[in-house]
């Protein structure tokens, strides 16, 4: 079994292919639909989300989560953010939620619950099913588009699509270049172990950075005028990116702080209302410091950077929004 986050056979796994780290594919493809015709139907209180607030994959379920007002549709777990050798870990520390649907200690037990003899990546997010007690999904990509609209019987908020069928295409096109360069990018750069691997990850990710910075200029979002989902996929990368990318993984060719209308469209998406209350930059800086041994084999967190989200964005003076996130 490969626990996501401590990395214990990483230098084994990236021996095999040259220095290069590749990221497996997750084991769990099921989808809740609203109608139930997936077999897994939408409906109160019948799911539960496990997820890491360290984690830029399971944050990105947890702002939908929140944007959507499915807190008290979809119940929610946080495990720590310090992993031991058994991987993420339930506790009652400062932000942590404890398993309160099948009492493990650890999320591995979830997975060997849902599929006894499991031995793939034990991940987060994992989207549970209450009533046929085992695991949906635990890819985030296909998460957030469930709550983007299959939840909407229970939704508390009233959002607009963030994947609507007119722009669907030029959000996958996005998603696709930022999740192999920038979402990614910063995992192949900072777990390679061979230096022509790590330069190709790095130069990759700021050529990317880059063409967003440019884009950015004259676009208020990725897609236009409106908030999608590709907003929030990178997002989260970014709201990272000065804490902990930039020294622990080496992606320092510049900080997001270093462009202009990059680090402006990071702090305006901080700044919609609820979004705050999913970023807990104490979890990310102790998981990544602190679990990931095999890059920072002291343990030792940085008390820096200083990086302030809230400062005034000024986003408004680029393109007027056709359509923003109301609180």
């Amino acid at each position: 079994m490969l626990v996501e986050g401590v990395w214990k056979d990483l230098p084994r796994d990236v021996r095999s292919t040259g220095g290069e780290f590749i990221r497996p594919e997750s084991s769990f493809r099921d989808r809740v639909t609203a109608d139930g015709s997936s077999g897994f139907k939408a409906e109160a209180g019948r799911y539960h989300l496990y997820v890491s607030l360290a984690c830029p994959w399971a944050h990105r379920t947890v702002i939908f989560r929140k944007l959507k007002g499915l807190e008290k549709a979809i119940s929610l777990s946080i495990v720590d953010p310090l992993m031991d050798v058994d991987g993420w870990v339930f506790s009652d520390r400062p932000g942590c939620i404890p398993d309160g649907v099948n009492g493990a200690s650890y999320l591995y037990k979830i997975y060997l619950k849902a599929r006894p003899g499991f031995s793939g990546r034990v991940t987060v997010p994992v989207l549970w099913d209450k009533a046929r007690g085992t695991i949906v999904n635990n890819e985030s990509s296909e998460i957030v588009r469930m709550l983007n609209r299959e939840f909407d019987s229970f939704a508390e908020k009233s959002l607009p699509d963030m994947v609507p069928a007119e722009l669907r295409p030029e959000i996958d096109r996005w998603n696709e270049l930022i999740y192999r360069t920038v979402n990614n990018g910063v995992y192949r750069a900072g777990f390679a172990t061979a230096q022509d691997k790590y330069e190709k990850a790095v130069g990759e990710l700021f050529a990317t950075l880059e063409v967003l910075e440019r884009h950015l200029a004259k676009s208020r979002y990725l897609c236009g005028g409106r908030i999608t989902e590709a907003d929030w996929r990178l997002f989260t990368t970014l709201v990272r990116f000065d804490l902990v990318y930039h020294t622990h993984f080496k992606c320092n060719l510049r900080r997001l702080r270093d462009y202009p209308n990059l680090w402006a469209y990071a702090r305006e998406l901080y700044q919609v209302p609820g979004v705050a209350r999913t970023v807990d930059f104490r979890h990310i800086k102790e998981h990544y410091y602190r679990s990931q041994k095999e890059v920072n084999p002291s343990q030792v967190v940085p008390v820096g950077p200083v990086v302030d989200f809230n400062e005034p964005h000024g986003r408004g003076k680029v393109l007027p929004p056709s359509e923003l996130v109301s609180g």
